[in-house]
Order: structure tokens, then sequence, then C-alpha cells
């Protein structure tokens, strides 16, 4: 579709073209003088660098032939049970894990429990002291491409830029080796910003028969999925699908 309505002639007067060609030079004008001015703004992009071309289709880590997270990005999972959806999805995934933890924090993962959904001697574990490392560690091992998984338990969302700076590092490591996935545990009910996808998971053990472990899943927030929620159970190969529903409770 054009930029610019023509008449009904089939073409713009010249009336419109004059005004166009003097905004056009009053645009430019502006920002030649913000730039000697010593503000920076990038020149106006031309309209035929726009492209309408679907997104370039990434690597995905599937937990779930329904419950995907695409390869090279930053994701979130929030919820009581984050640290079950981590582990399962490390049960999923090929190489050694990269866990990044605050160092002030005394809890830690149990290597028993651990077994139940990866083996324990393929993680890492990195303990930062100060809060500001945390992400750090998580960027720069993102952008190694050295391993398939980093998971970072942060203390609050992060806001937009850091995450920026991990899709960034993440594309960076994908070009240099694996392409790695960034996962942030985040408390509550999470809300970091400019994330790939968002998942909540709580513990549904209630419901469940016997002594079987149930969890309800829910996909909150996706560039390219919809809102969906799914209860799950332990099976032979880790996390398998019990129901399935068409968006979260």
């Amino acid at each position: 579709m054009p930029l610019t309505r023509q008449a009904s002639g089939g073409s713009i007067s010249g009336q419109k073209k004059g005004f166009l060609k003097r905004l056009a030079a009053v645009r430019w004008d502006l920002w030649s003088i913000e730039n000697v001015t010593g503000t920076f703004y990038p020149a106006p992009m031309p309209t035929h660098l726009l492209s309408r071309a679907p997104e370039r289709k990434r690597p995905q880590l599937a937990l779930h032939p329904g419950i995907t997270l695409a390869r090279a990005r930053a994701h979130e999972v929030c919820g009581p049970a984050r640290w079950t959806f981590a582990l399962a999805l490390a049960g999923r995934s090929r190489g050694p894990v990269l866990w990044i933890a605050p160092g002030w924090e005394r809890a830690g993962l149990n290597p028993d429990g651990m077994a139940e959904f990866a083996d324990p001697g393929r993680f890492l574990f990195v303990h930062p002291r100060r809060g500001e490392d945390l992400l750090w560690c998580a960027e720069e091992a993102l952008r190694a491409g050295a391993v398939a998984l980093v998971v970072t338990e942060l203390p609050e969302p992060p806001a937009l830029t850091p995450v920026r700076r991990l899709h960034l590092a993440a594309e960076t490591g994908a070009e240099r080796g694996t392409a790695p996935l960034g996962l942030l545990l985040t408390p509550g009910d999470g809300g970091a910003q400019g994330i790939e996808s968002r998942w909540h998971m709580a513990p549904a053990h209630e419901g469940a028969q016997g002594i079987e472990s149930r969890w309800h899943l829910e996909r909150r927030r996706a560039r390219s999925a919809p809102p969906r929620a799914w209860t799950l159970a332990r099976g032979r190969h880790g996390l398998e699908v019990v129901r399935q529903e068409d968006a979260p409770r």
C-alpha cells in the first residue's frame, strides 16, 4: 500500500507535491540542527528499506509440542513453581546449563530433587554478590554461545533496557556457537519488560490422584502465540500434559 493517497485523477497534484518536498526539507534541516548541537538522531529511514516479510523462524526449545520457547531470546518465568519449570526445560536441552543465583541467598537447589528432571552434573552455578552482576553474568554467558540454557534468578523483574541487551547478547551467541536461551526467574507475577514470552507455573497437587504431582502452567504473554494454560504431571520423560485450556484461568 502506498504511503500517500493518490488524487482522483490518478496522480498527486503539483501543489501537493510541493508541500511534500517542503515538508521533507524541513525534516532534514531539523535533523541537521539537532546533530550539530550534539544530540544524535538517526537520519529518516528510507521507505524502501521497510519490509513486510514475516520474521524469520527461530530455533525452538520444546518442553512439549505445544509448549515451546524461541532460542536466542530471553524469556520470563514467574510463580511459586518457576524453578520446576526451569529444571524441566533443562531436562529437554543438551549440554551444560548455567544457573545464576544471588550470592546472598542461602537456599539452593537440592541435587536429589534436580535429578528427577535433569542430571545435576550438567549444571554450573554462579553466585554473584552484587545485584547488578546477576544480569551482567547472564548477558556475558548468552553472548559467549557456549551453553544452550542460561537461567537467572532475579529478586525483581528487570527493566526494558537490560532485557534488550539480553536479546542482543543471545543473538550474538547464536552466531558464535550454540543458540542460547535466556530464562529469567522472577518473583510474584513477574512483569519484565520486552521479554519474548512470560510463563507462570504453580503447583496443583490438590487435584492429583494418589501421590501424583501436578502443576498448572500458563503462557501469559508471547510474541507469536496466544495465551494458553496446561495441567502438567510428571511422566517418564519429564513433565507431560494432562489437560490443555484455551486461555489462562
